[in-house]
């Protein structure tokens, strides 16, 4: 971390000061770890249409947040994770076994998560509040060591994106023509599934439950409104993140706004601008 916050004092910021708030240089250094994340997962959740799924998503992890806090775990997160990792696995085989709709099955797991998590959270009388910090999130809490997860997640994900994105890509546009290409569309899909809901879990403390799902769904959409080749589309999706997440983390600390929502609104921004000179859809 030295190194880092030797190259952030060189930015022109009074924040970037040698030896002060060291809080704001670890939120950039999430910020540009984050982004690249919601970026690459963004360009496949549009593109298979599944822009709830971080929705359900985040319900789920926040139903296993209040299983850890009701079990008194020190660290309630990893039981979130647990927990959304499972929803994936089941939300993909029942999409896989049944005859529903992708939205239909999202809604249903969605409802379910949500309703446990209020009825775990509320159980003998406690209060919902203890929650409420969940809901907006705080990006100037992260630590170096959650920083350094979330880049061998990252890794992980680029890792994915080299060797399995043709067939995530198939599988999303055309199942049909993917599975008589024998591509195995259970394993794909699971996989997938469960690498966005350990990003979505592990990053809702710091971006908030309520964001998380457009960070999911605006660097794609936004991507898509000027993309010529998948190339462009993955690209201009990470770029867009970056820029995004860069640009609303220096606006919620110049003007005391929330990171999550400030990211979000820049995005929003962005999708609006690229809209207007949008091209060929791909």
């Amino acid at each position: 971390m030295e190194f880092w916050y030797s190259l952030v004092d060189l930015l022109p910021f009074a924040w970037a000061e040698n030896g002060s708030m060291f809080f704001m240089k670890n939120a950039l250094l999430a910020i540009l770890v984050i982004s690249p994340l919601f970026g690459l997962l963004s360009t496949m959740v549009v593109q298979a249409k599944m822009s709830f799924f971080s929705d359900a998503l985040g319900h789920s992890a926040f139903a296993g947040i209040a299983i850890g806090a009701l079990c008194g775990l020190s660290a309630p997160t990893w039981c979130a994770v647990v927990l959304a990792v499972v929803f994936a696995l089941l939300f993909s085989l029942v999409r896989h076994r049944s005859n529903l709709a992708s939205d239909t099955v999202i809604g249903v797991f969605s409802s379910t998560a949500v309703a446990l998590g209020i009825f775990l959270s509320t159980l003998g009388g406690s209060s919902f509040t203890k929650f409420n910090s969940l809901l907006v999130g705080d990006i100037l809490s992260v630590s170096p060591t959650q920083i350094a997860l979330l880049a061998v997640i990252l890794l992980a994900v680029i890792l994915l994106w080299i060797f399995a994105l043709n067939h995530l890509t198939l599988s999303a546009i055309h199942p049909a023509l993917a599975d008589s290409r024998g591509v195995n569309l259970l394993l794909v899909d699971t996989l997938f599934n469960c690498t966005v809901a350990v990003v979505v879990t592990l990053s809702m403390t710091w971006v908030g439950l309520l964001m998380i799902n457009s960070l999911l769904i605006l660097p794609g959409a936004m991507a898509r409104n000027i993309s010529k080749s998948m190339k462009q589309y993955t690209l201009f999706s990470v770029l867009g993140a970056v820029v995004a997440g860069i640009a609303g983390l220096m606006l919620s600390y110049y003007i005391g706004s929330s990171t999550g929502a400030s990211i979000t609104l820049v995005l929003a921004f962005l999708f609006l601008v690229t809209f207007a000179f949008r091209k060929k859809r791909l």
